[in-house]
């Protein structure tokens, strides 16, 4: 087994400013969007649009300013009402203590499905068709976000067999070897998922359905690594032995299951 390395979560300090690595992974996550955002551009339906349904990297741009809002609003406001609702209810002023740590993924899928639904209706141009752009730029700052998870040494995984060649001992997290859950996801959810979307996206696809693709994909992948991660403490597992994590993953899963069949009917484009 192998014991985690001691990293410090202060990437660099400069006088009273500490620059953190998970805020250098959310900096490489907008990063990595802007860069795919444009090469996006070139992918159909979106290359040959023209006048005002044409897109640009001012849109690119726009979209990255808005689902970063949706992000920290979403993942903060879904972590204090899927996973410690009755803390904040009675510590209300906690919510805005951010530095504590507390986001939900799922969360800030609602927070950016809302802010893509006002950029959309702003462009007069369908939701559907922001998200298909949207979903196969996404992966890699998930990807880039379990690195900064692993890097702090949290949300780690669940007991391991001590013969396992990767398990872990984290600290923290008692004196028996842990699978890496935050690798694993690093893997499945960010770099497989990503390449998986981003061949599948360049072909031109009817509308709706790269985004069912993200939402069978990360749900079906979430839900598989949530069996390696560790449930969180004050929750533990849940009805039918499951954690909180598979059951919000288990709704993405379904709806891009109906997602795809909706969009493979003969009327749609």
């Amino acid at each position: 087994m192998l014991m985690y390395p001691q990293i410090d979560p202060v990437a660099l300090q400069l006088g009273p400013l500490a620059i953190h690595w998970y805020g250098l992974t959310y900096l490489a996550a907008f990063g990595l969007f802007l860069w795919l955002g444009t090469r996006r551009l070139g992918h159909e339906p979106f290359a040959s649009l023209t006048g005002a349904q044409a897109w640009a990297r001012r849109d690119v741009e726009d979209i990255l300013f808005l689902g970063v809002l949706g992000v920290i609003l979403g993942g903060r406001l879904g972590y204090v009402l899927f996973y410690k609702p009755l803390d904040y209810l009675a510590h209300p002023l906690s919510v805005f203590a951010v530095w504590e740590g507390g986001m939900s993924f799922h969360g800030g899928l609602i927070g950016v499905l809302l802010a893509m639904a006002w950029f959309a209706r702003s462009r007069q141009r369908p939701w559907l068709q922001v998200m298909d752009f949207v979903a196969p730029c996404v992966p890699t700052g998930l990807a880039a976000g379990r690195i900064g998870n692993f890097i702090n040494g949290e949300l780690w995984g669940r007991v391991a067999d001590p013969a396992l060649p990767w398990g872990m001992v984290f600290r923290g997290a008692g004196p028996l070897p842990r699978h890496p859950s935050q690798l694993y996801q690093f893997l499945l959810e960010g770099l497989l998922l990503f390449v998986l979307l981003w061949l599948y996206a360049r072909r031109p696809r009817r509308v709706g359905e790269v985004s069912a693709a993200f939402l069978t994909g990360y749900g079906s992948m979430r839900f598989t690594a949530e069996f390696f991660r560790e449930p969180d403490a004050h929750l533990g597992l849940l009805g039918l032995g499951l954690s909180m994590g598979q059951w919000l993953s288990l709704p993405m899963v379904l709806a891009g299951l109906a997602l795809w069949r909706w969009a493979q009917r003969p009327s749609r484009p």
